[in-house]
């Protein structure tokens, strides 16, 4: 664990700490959201294979602490074709992940969650457009972005706010889906060989504001009922996004 003490100093520490509870906040309020802005946030200070992996361990862990909270809230006629095409997805993304360069990957991050950030704030639900095909290519795209970026989220969002019209159902699917994917990421990685003993380490460290978030986020979807995430949302991760790819076009070279 000294390795971390002269990668990371306290002040990062404290920075991811606190980007964690916020990410988490924002999964149990809503039911998405902590890859999306957990991983931008991390890829400031760790390798991006570090942070993916450390991503998908803190959803898969604290997913399993908390499952209570929101099993039995979704069905499985269309959540099992969407976990085979994420398996498939996953592998795929994988390779892209390790053909990318710190700076193209955040910049790839940063472009990708500003685009869904807008396609999301367009996007109205309606009524139940599902099926087996849809669910397996949407678990598809979702296999590619988790690989890749370990984001699974966009897809699988727009899928639930089309087919789920109900806050608790839809925050349910979401959960559960992304503990599965979380632990087909980790399962990807480490076939891969990108799991290092790292994220292991700041796993022990970070879990505290991970479930600290997933508390109070949980805290305010019963007391707020799932209404008002939207916009605190999408704001807030639109802002990452704008940050991370404004970071990262400087790291390559763009210039005013």
């Amino acid at each position: 664990m000294e390795i971390l003490f002269t990668q990371l100093s306290p002040v990062e520490m404290t920075l991811m700490a606190v980007g964690i509870l916020c990410a988490a906040v924002m999964r149990a309020f809503t039911g998405f959201g902590f890859a999306l802005m957990a991983v931008p946030l991390l890829s400031l200070f760790l390798l991006p294979t570090d942070a993916v992996v450390l991503v998908a361990l803190l959803t898969l862990t604290t997913s399993l602490v908390t499952y209570r909270a929101w099993w039995g809230r979704f069905g499985l006629s269309d959540g099992l074709p969407m976990v085979g095409g994420s398996i498939v997805g996953t592998g795929m993304g994988v390779i892209f992940l390790t053909q990318l360069s710190l700076a193209q990957f955040q910049l790839w991050i940063g472009l990708i969650v500003i685009f869904l950030c807008l396609v999301l704030s367009r996007f109205k639900p309606k009524h139940h457009v599902g099926g087996p095909g849809i669910a397996a290519g949407t678990g598809l795209l979702s296999g590619l972005m988790n690989g890749a970026f370990a984001i699974p989220g966009p897809p699988v969002i727009i899928y639930a706010m089309a087919c789920i019209p109900e806050p608790a159902n839809s925050r349910g699917f979401l959960m559960a889906f992304f503990m599965m994917s979380s632990l087909i990421s980790l399962t990807t990685f480490t076939v891969s060989g990108l799991v290092t003993t790292t994220p292991f380490y700041l796993l022990m460290l970070s879990l505290p504001a991970m479930l600290m978030g997933d508390r109070l986020g949980t805290w305010l979807f019963l007391r707020i009922g799932g209404q008002a995430y939207r916009p605190v949302a999408l704001a807030v991760s639109l802002g990452v996004g704008l940050a991370i790819t404004v970071k990262a076009l400087f790291a390559i070279g763009f210039t005013v």
